[in-house]
């Protein structure tokens, strides 16, 4: 079962691609949502709104449960955001917000991202970089030096949206990591 938190943002172009993969997709609001889920999506959307959310709903302590007990993670745009230090701080990351510019500034390029594959096409749009990153963090891509896609254990951050191209090679990589810490059980 992959949890897609629905607080705020994209979660339903997520649990879309997730489903059209073959996966179970449970939308995650409240900490009862977090029971049998064996992965997470973080969507993109707006930081200070899915916060307060996610206080209002008691989540963070769960949310940090279900990562610490090695529940692999995938993070987008805001989602980044919410897994660096200063926010549920699963993510030894500093994410700088709207790094890259007001909505104006929102662009799309192609990346290599190790593990994922090359040419990912990546849509930006007031996209956050990682501004600092701790020694068991991972860079896969960069943009104009600024890191845009970081992999800490089983959590993938990056600062783009994969569900708006149907770029399917993130959401891919989630359930192959799931399948690998459930025993090889299906994430499905």
């Amino acid at each position: 079962m992959v949890g897609v938190l629905a607080l705020q943002g994209d979660f339903e172009a997520h649990r879309k691609m997730l489903e059209s993969l073959g996966a179970t997709v449970r939308e995650v609001r409240v900490p009862a949502d977090l029971e049998g889920v064996d992965g997470l999506v973080i969507p993109g959307g707006e930081s200070t709104t899915m916060t307060l959310g996610i206080e209002r709903e008691g989540l963070a302590a769960p949310l940090r449960q279900l990562v610490e007990g090695g529940a692999p993670v995938l993070g987008t745009c805001a989602g980044l955001i919410m897994l660096d230090r200063a926010h549920l701080g699963v993510l030894d990351v500093t994410a700088e917000r709207n790094a890259f510019g007001r909505q104006v500034h929102s662009f799309e390029a192609d990346l290599d991202l190790d593990e994922i594959g090359a040419d990912v096409p990546a849509i930006f749009i007031r996209a956050p970089w990682v501004s600092e990153h701790g020694d068991g963090v991972e860079v896969l891509a960069e943009v104009e030096g600024h890191a845009v896609a970081v992999r800490q254990g089983d959590v993938l951050a990056v600062s783009f949206h994969p569900e708006l191209n149907g770029e399917t090679r993130l959401h891919e990589w989630l359930l192959r990591r799931i399948a690998k810490t459930t025993n090889g059980a299906e994430a499905r």
